[in-house]
């Protein structure tokens, strides 16, 4: 509408433009530059982590010592990320009016917002990302540093009876087993009489074997039947007396059972880690959360007061 001055120069004004509720601009650039940032720290955390480890023993980080400096690392960068994009975004939405207490604090839960809906699509573009060719040269670089971590922790690059005993359990322990009980004994070749079929092969044993072992995993020894049975077997593949016979087949069964034991702790062991990482990870994005919508906030206020950044002695646009 018009409005006459008391100079009867007519002056136009015009209704204030409304805010819109919702900007997507400045919440995918938030999340966009959250993502971006968390990218390029992420990688140059898997370079710095290369240069840390080494696969000989006894030099560089250990592997634990990795795994703790990686997710701290990992959840520093997270936050810091989060907290990054939603201050973009809470600074450049576009200023609610706040001409009384209830539109300064609607203002402020806007600004705040804008940070949950940074995180929230910064979430979903690392999700994308993580399954993508990016994500899998992150990946790959965590896994080459870990294990390298590892073998330097083993030794076996430079150990190889070090390296044999980390691939002795490669194999399934029931085959392992199956090789101790039908090897040669010491000084006595197979019999094989004139005329006489031949004797079954190892493949021909190996799944009665590993059925007889299987029954009895779960016993403190081995059922009579089943011994008897195996130490026949033993005694026919490679002569050696009873005696001899049923000592190999239970000492195979008790290695059989130690080796059973170690892959259930080695199980344990990774659901354990695998929980902790799980609720480590949900901690940090739950952390990450409050610190974009914190940001948001701070950044809408650095706004409405016009506050210039300083960074190292010159004008920042952040």
């Amino acid at each position: 509408m018009a409005v006459i001055a008391p100079s009867t120069v007519p002056v136009v004004a015009t209704d204030p433009v409304r805010a819109r509720y919702l900007e997507w601009g400045p919440v995918i650039l938030g999340a966009l530059g959250a993502t971006a940032i968390s990218v390029v720290l992420l990688t140059f955390g898997a370079a710095l982590g290369l240069s840390v480890v080494s696969p000989y023993p006894y030099a560089g980080i250990s592997a634990k010592g990795l795994a703790v400096l990686t997710g701290t690392y990992v959840a520093l960068v997270t936050v810091a990320s989060f907290g990054a994009g939603g201050y973009l975004a809470g600074r450049l939405r576009a200023p609610w009016p706040k001409a009384t207490d209830a539109e300064a604090t609607e203002s402020h839960f806007r600004d705040g917002s804008y940070g949950f809906g940074v995180w929230a699509l910064a979430v979903l573009l690392g999700s994308a990302l993580a399954m993508s060719g990016v994500g899998g040269v992150l990946k790959a670089a965590v896994h080459s540093t870990t294990a390298i971590a590892a073998a330097g922790a083993a030794g076996a690059a430079s150990n190889p009876a070090a390296g044999a005993a980390l691939n002795r359990w490669s194999m399934e322990p029931t085959d392992f087993a199956v090789d101790r009980m039908l090897a040669p004994a010491p000084g006595a070749g197979t019999p094989a009489p004139a005329g006489a079929t031949p004797a079954p092969s190892r493949a021909d044993l190996a799944a009665p074997i590993a059925r007889a072992f299987a029954a009895n995993i779960d016993n403190p020894q081995l059922n009579a039947a089943d011994r008897a049975y195996l130490v026949g077997l033993v005694m026919q593949q490679t002569g050696m007396p009873q005696a001899d016979a049923e000592k190999r087949v239970d000492t195979a069964f008790t290695d059989l059972k130690a080796a059973e034991q170690k892959a259930r702790d080695a199980a344990e062991h990774a659901r354990k880690a695998s929980l902790i990482a799980a609720f480590l990870a949900a901690a940090t994005l739950a952390i990450g959360c409050a610190a974009a919508c914190g940001a948001a906030s701070l950044g809408g206020r650095h706004r409405d007061e016009n506050a210039l950044i300083v960074f190292w002695g010159s004008r920042r646009f952040w």
